[in-house]
Formats: C-alpha cells, sequence, structure tokens
C-alpha cells in the first residue's frame, strides 16, 4: 500500500472538482482525503499503486468539462497516516501561491431543461445553477471558492438544496452558486418612480413592457442591460436620444440560432462561439433579408448579437415572440455598468421606463465580451464575461515577481502577474471619467483578493505622462515600495500578440487610432521590430499635422485638410476651395473655421503630430462623405468598411515612400490625393472606399516585409484596432505570406487596447530578468 499528495492548480474550484475526484477515487477502492487550500486543489490517496497510477491519469482525461488543470505535483508520503474511507475535506485558507477561479459561464442544458419543465421544482427559477454553470466570479468575495465567502451567502438553502449540496454524488454539490425558489434571490419590478409594483409574475410582466414599446433597465449576472424591441424604430431612437447615443451600434440578444439565421449570416465558426459556455457577443454580417430598425445598428454591414447565458435571459424568450431584443450595458456613456439597485432605480431615471432587479449583491462587475470573425479568424474585441479572471500562463517567459499593469486610458483592462501566470481584468473602460476611475482601484483591489496577492515588485504602465492610469501607476509605486516601468503603447501592443503566438521575435504591424511614441509624437501606424524585452522603430505612416489636437478625431475633416496640404499636387488655394465646395458643412463654424485651421497649420499653435492610421482611415471616410463627425471610437473607419463591401477591387491607387529619420514611411498624403482625383472622375463610393484601405494595408505590409527581410525574421504579426477590419486584416494577411513571411494574429487576446496591460506586464517583468 502507497500513500501520495498530489496538489492540482488551475480552474478547480467551484467545477466540481472535489465530488469528481471523491468519485474517482472510490471506484478505485482508494482512501484519503480532497480538499481546497485557497488555491489548490489538495489530494492524499492511499492504496494499490495501480490505482493510484489510474487516478492520476483520469485526473487529467476524465475531469470536469469546465475545469482546467495548470498543474500537478506529486509527492510520495512516508508518513504512518491511515484513512478507512475517502472523505471530502473542509477548505482550509493555508496557501499562498497563485490561484484560479472560474469565470461566469451560461446556463447548462440540464439546468435550462429544469428550468422549462413544470415538475421541476426549479421551473421558471431564473437564478438556477449548478457546478457546470452560473456565476462565478461576479459574486466570489474571498477564497477559497466557498458559498460562505460568496454573494450567495446572503441566501441560506432551504432543506431541500442542503441535502444537494452535501451530496457528493450529486451535481449540485457544492455548486456555491445553488439555490431554488424558496431560497434563492428574488425579482421585483419597479416603475419608473422607484415603485415596487409588486409583481406575481415579473418576468411575464417585463415581457409584456417591452412588447408594449418600453425601455427597460434589467439586472443580471454581472451587470444591467437596457433593453427594448430591435423591430420599432421609435422605441429605439428613443433610447439613443436618452442615453445621448447618437450612432454607436446596439448589441442583441436574440433566443437562439435559427431565429438569429433570419437577420444575420452566420458560419460555422460562429454558431460554435454563439452556443459556448462564454456566450459572448458575436459581430455578424447581416443578412439580406435583415428587418431590425435601421437605427439598431445604423450604416453598418454588421450587427453585434449573442445568445441568453443565464436562466433569466432564457425565460424572457420563452415568453416572448420577439425576434431579439437590445442589450446594451446601463451606464452613462463613458461610465462603469451600473450593478447596486441603488444605481439602477436612482441614476437610471428618465433613461428606462421599469426596472427589473433582484437582490442578489454583484461583486465584481463584468461587461459582456465581444468577438469577431475576420476571414474565418477569431479576434477578441473585448475579453471580459466568459473568459475573465482565467490567466494566461506565461510559461517561465518572465521573473517570477509580482507584477501590476495598468494599461492605457480608453478600453483599460489592469493585469497581475503572479507565478507566471498573467490574470487580465474584465473591461473597466475610460479611466478618465472619473467614476470608471474609481471602478478601476476597486477592481485592483478585488483581483488582488482573489489571487492572493499582497504587494508588487513591479508596477507598469503607459508612457503617456497625462492618463490617469500613469498618475495611478507612480502612487501606487511608492506605496508597494516597487520599481515604474513605463512600457510603449504599441511595443506592449506587440508583446500581447507574441505571447498569443509564443514567439520572441517579431516584426510588428501596430495600426491603430493613437499611442504615446517614444519621440513625444502620437503613434499609430508602425512598423516595430521586437524581441519582447525592447523594440525599434522602422517604418510609419508618414507623420501629419494635427490641427486643434484631439478634435482631428472628433471632426475628421481638420485631419483630412491638413493632410491634403501636406500633400505636393495640391496648393493651399486649391485645398480651401475643395473644402468649401464639398465639405464646408463638416466644420461646426463653416468657412471660418476653414481659415483659422490653416492659421493653426503655419503657426503650429494647438498642432500635435500623429502618424495614425485611424486618421488616415477617418480622413478617407470624410473625403467619401461617410462620416463627417465621430460619435464613438471608430465610427468613421467602421463606416468606410462597410462602404466597401459592395466593391469588387477594380481600382489600385499608386504607393510611395519616403526616408524619414532613417525610416521608410509611406506618403498618405498620396493615398488622399488619390482618393479625391477618383472622386472627382466619378468613381463609385464603394470602390473608393475599398481602394484607400487596401492601399493603406499593402503600404504597411510592404515596409514590414522590407524590415523582416532586413532583419532575418520570419514572423510579421499584426496588432491594434485597425485590425478588426475585415478587409485590412485580409489584405495584410495575403501580402505577407504571398511575401514568404508567416503571419501572425491574436488568438486569445485582443488585438485593440484591451490586452496592453498583459503586454505591459510583460515587458515590464521581463526586463528585469
Amino acid at each position: 500500500m502507497e500513500s501520495t499528495k498530489i496538489l492540482v492548480q488551475g480552474i478547480v474550484q467551484g467545477v466540481g472538482f472535489r465530488p469528481f475526484v471523491y468519485r474517482v477515487a472510490t471506484e478505485l477502492k482508494l482512501k484519503g482525503y480532497v480538499r481546497n487550500l485557497g488555491n489548490v486543489v489538495e489530494i492524499v490517496l492511499q492504496g494499490e499503486k495501480k490505482n493510484i497510477e489510474q487516478f492520476l491519469y483520469d485526473l487529467e482525461n476524465k475531469k470536469p468539462p469546465i475545469s482546467k488543470i495548470n498543474s500537478i505535483k506529486t509527492q510520495c508520503l512516508k508518513n504512518n497516516d491511515k484513512y478507512d474511507e475517502f472523505k471530502i475535506y473542509e477548505s482550509l485558507d493555508n496557501f499562498s501561491g497563485a490561484s484560479v477561479i472560474p469565470p461566469d459561464l451560461a446556463i447548462c442544458d440540464n439546468c435550462l431543461k429544469e428550468i422549462r419543465d413544470p415538475n421541476n421544482r426549479r421551473y421558471h427559477h431564473p437564478f438556477n445553477a449548478c457546478t457546470d454553470c452560473g456565476p462565478r466570479f461576479t459574486v466570489i468575495e474571498n477564497l477559497p471558492y466557498d458559498r460562505d465567502k460568496t454573494t450567495m451567502d446572503d441566501f441560506p438553502l432551504c432543506d431541500k438544496c442542503e441535502k444537494e449540496y452535501k451530496d457528493p454524488l450529486n451535481r449540485r454539490y457544492h455548486a456555491e452558486a445553488m439555490c431554488c425558489p424558496d431560497c434563492g434571490p428574488k425579482l421585483s419590478l419597479f416603475d419608473k418612480d422607484d415603485n415596487d409594483l409588486n409583481s406575481k409574475h415579473p418576468l411575464h410582466d417585463t415581457v409584456k413592457l417591452l412588447d408594449e414599446g418600453n425601455i427597460l433597465s434589467i439586472k443580471g449576472i454581472g451587470g444591467t442591460h437596457l433593453v427594448c424591441k430591435v423591430t420599432d424604430e421609435d422605441v429605439v431612437n428613443r433610447l439613443r436620444k436618452r442615453l445621448g447615443r447618437k450612432s454607436q451600434p446596439f448589441a442583441v440578444m436574440s433566443p437562439d440560432i435559427e431565429t438569429s439565421l433570419t437577420f444575420t449570416e452566420i458560419s460555422q465558426k460562429e454558431k460554435i462561439t454563439l452556443k459556448s459556455k462564454e456566450r459572448p457577443i458575436v459581430v455578424l454580417k447581416k443578412s439580406k433579408d435583415y428587418y431590425f430598425a435601421d437605427s439598431v445598428a445604423p450604416n453598418l454591414h454588421t450587427i453585434g448579437v449573442m445568445l441568453p447565458y443565464s436562466p433569466l435571459h432564457n425565460l424572457l424568450f420563452d415568453f416572448s415572440d420577439e425576434p431579439a431584443y437590445i442589450m446594451t450595458s446601463a451606464n452613462v456613456p463613458g461610465e462603469p455598468m451600473m450593478i447596486s439597485n441603488e444605481e439602477i432605480l436612482g441614476n437610471l431615471k428618465g433613461i428606462s421606463d421599469y426596472s427589473l432587479i433582484h437582490n442578489r449583491r454583484i461583486v465584481n462587475r463584468c461587461d459582456d465580451s465581444v468577438v469577431r470573425y475576420r476571414n474565418d479568424f477569431l479576434s477578441f474585441i473585448r475579453r471580459s464575461r466568459g473568459y475573465t479572471p482565467e490567466p494566461y500562463d506565461l510559461k517561465g517567459k518572465v521573473l517570477n515577481k509580482n507584477v501590476l499593469a495598468l494599461g492605457p486610458e480608453l478600453d483599460v483592462t489592469f493585469t497581475i502577474v503572479k507565478n507566471n501566470l498573467a490574470y487580465v481584468s474584465q473591461h473597466i473602460g475610460n479611466t478618465n471619467k472619473y467614476k470608471t476611475y474609481l471602478f478601476l482601484q476597486d477592481a485592483i483591489k478585488n483581483m488582488m483578493n482573489i489571487t492572493k496577492t499582497n504587494d508588487f515588485d513591479i508596477i507598469a504602465c503607459d508612457m503617456h505622462p497625462q492618463f490617469f492610469t500613469t498618475k495611478l501607476a507612480k502612487e501606487l509605486s511608492e506605496k508597494y515600495n516597487a520599481e515604474l516601468v513605463q512600457v510603449q503603447h504599441h511595443h506592449a501592443h506587440g508583446v500581447a500578440l507574441a505571447n498569443d503566438n509564443d514567439i520572441d521575435e517579431m516584426i510588428v504591424i501596430a495600426s491603430d487610432g493613437v499611442g504615446y511614441g517614444s519621440d513625444g509624437t502620437a503613434w499609430g501606424g508602425e512598423i516595430l521590430y521586437t524581441d519582447i524585452e525592447s523594440f525599434e522603430r522602422l517604418g510609419s505612416l508618414m507623420p501629419q499635422k494635427m490641427p486643434g489636437g484631439d478634435l482631428c478625431a472628433k471632426y475628421p475633416v481638420r485631419m483630412l485638410a491638413s493632410i491634403l496640404d501636406s500633400c505636393e499636387s495640391f496648393s493651399r488655394d486649391e485645398v480651401i476651395k475643395l473644402l468649401k465646395e464639398s465639405y464646408v458643412d463638416y466644420f461646426p463654424h463653416g468657412d471660418m473655421e476653414i481659415e483659422t485651421l490653416f492659421k493653426q497649420l503655419d503657426s503650429n499653435l494647438n498642432v500635435g503630430i500623429t502618424s495614425s492610421t485611424g486618421r488616415v482611415l477617418d480622413s478617407i471616410s470624410t473625403a467619401l462623405n461617410i462620416c463627417g463627425e465621430r460619435n464613438f471610437e471608430g465610427e468613421a473607419a467602421m463606416k468606410l468598411e462597410s462602404a466597401a463591401i459592395p466593391a469588387k477591387g477594380e481600382y489600385n491607387i499608386p504607393l510611395r515612400f519616403k526616408k524619414l529619420n532613417k525610416r521608410i514611411v509611406l506618403d498618405t498624403g498620396n493615398i488622399l490625393k488619390n482618393v479625391i482625383d477618383l472622386i472627382k472622375d466619378g468613381v463609385e463610393k464603394s470602390e473608393i472606399a475599398y481602394a484607400g484601405q487596401v492601399a493603406v494595408s499593402e503600404g504597411l505590409s510592404k515596409i514590414a516585409v522590407d524590415a523582416a527581410s532586413e532583419k532575418g525574421v520570419k514572423y510579421i504579426g499584426a496588432t491594434g484596432g485597425t485590425f478588426y477590419n475585415e478587409l485590412i486584416s485580409l489584405t495584410t494577411k495575403n501580402y505577407i505570406e504571398k511575401s514568404g513571411f508567416e503571419f501572425i494574429q491574436h488568438k486569445n487576446s485582443c488585438a485593440g487596447d484591451g490586452s496592453v496591460s498583459l503586454g505591459q506586464a510583460i515587458v515590464a517583468a521581463y526586463k528585469k530578468k
């Protein structure tokens, strides 16, 4: 007889792992125990050697479906302790390593069947859950992951549920979020004046109110949605007016794949992702039979769709015949999604007509994740609910120190690195908004708590001196006596991409709206070489003046004017004449603003310098009269992509390159000049939109290929928000692969700013090796 201790680390808490261990050990006639130790599962086995070996095989190959094992450590025990049976012991909180808490997961098939079975005691129960599904991250307060350390502790189990909870052979054994209608949270329906309607059937009444054209705030698992019909133009425009959200597309929730196919096109991979346990929003192409109100996703060829992921959502559609509902985060633009009942009832006055809330507390708010398939390849736009806080395994690449990285300023996440695991937070948002800045700090405390992190050796942040995240990083570096490391924005982008593909050296095409450059200018169309630790800028788009600074992002016509003014083919008078004849309406102050703009350019007063791809795409969009004012991030470029969909690709814009400060730059003035010429020639708008995007893509790709050849590097990667664009991604991929290089894309991280904190953390830790 032998005795063995096993320590299992990974997603092994809250997923039915201990009852699984109990069943396997019992079947193999092994004795001993299993218990949680804060962040690992400890197993002690006593029995025949062959049975212990079989147990270890089953542990890896028959584990619960939503568990994930990162490491298994075994130790032969030589003590004389004897065990009479195999038991599940109470958890202990005495381990200090890295912990892995599972994310919130969509309702499983078994729980879904129960809420639809009139003979089941959980029939129509909107909070049904078991070890295979339900909230985890959003309800946890501390480790080890037991019910008394979650907000479900507010709901003592009834006798029937307690029996299930304590039965190792039941799928609800230590399912911390489990409950039933007798002992679980309760729904309440309120009107706009905060009056409790005392509804006996809150879900039925909610659906009735929605179908009558009302806007409701509905509290879910990790936050709150604003919900309304998708087929009524008046209702959608009313929501837009109340939110002050002029044109940003709304995501929708549809009951199933079959219904979603009535208004979208869905590939096989997209179907799998829509139905996955993570249930992200998937950006899909609208079908030719698309019939929603135009204002749901205006002037775009795509729409974000998700399937119901909670029992509550499924029941909404069980009671409704609607093909979908708008489900957009309930927040004031730029601020965090609301999670407390006080916030929902108090701060959404004038926005929602009614509120469906419940009395379960949300500890960690967590927005919906968003993904898109480009050329049949998955791309994360937002990695949050369903994925957070599952860590990235850095596989020993960085120094084994505690690191906190705070990200940039927009679309912020933060990252904690501990024991070579990188925990990237849920979506935080725009930290120049005070409430979001407070949310960031609160979320850091919560993540430190559940990862058992008490201090940091390194604090990493962006190089921009004015970012609130930079200021916070300096404060935290003093608080923890930690070294402060500032990481260039696009270098961080590239390193997150390299980590995704497990490589250490590459040429990076970093293409986005803006990132603070190491020369103090605004970068955004860069060709970099990186070996993780450092980077070298080898090429870029032509730097252009930004008259009025950030006003150029809000009103892209200002950027168009500046780029055309830089073009040798146009005189100043020709540019002014063109602007006054064709684009004067895009200037809020008309002719007078045009004159002032050129005085700015000549005096260099409040004039920035940028090599941003985003500003070039915005300028093309404005030149084609597609978008003259940005109301949300990336609007002009997104609408430019949609405008190019009908194109056949019949026109090519010649590329011109120059040398500037020892690097090659793509002449974007020449691209805009050709766009204007094609407009004057009467070429179809879609063809010009297509040609402009291809020109930018191929220009950057050529610089990258030449740089890779010179450096002797075989990998060329693409990162930055521009690469959510399918045409640009495909053009870049084709050019690079035809040139004989391997093209690298993001796999499990965001091309946009959502993964900058991950890159910062890796660079900061790597530099200290």
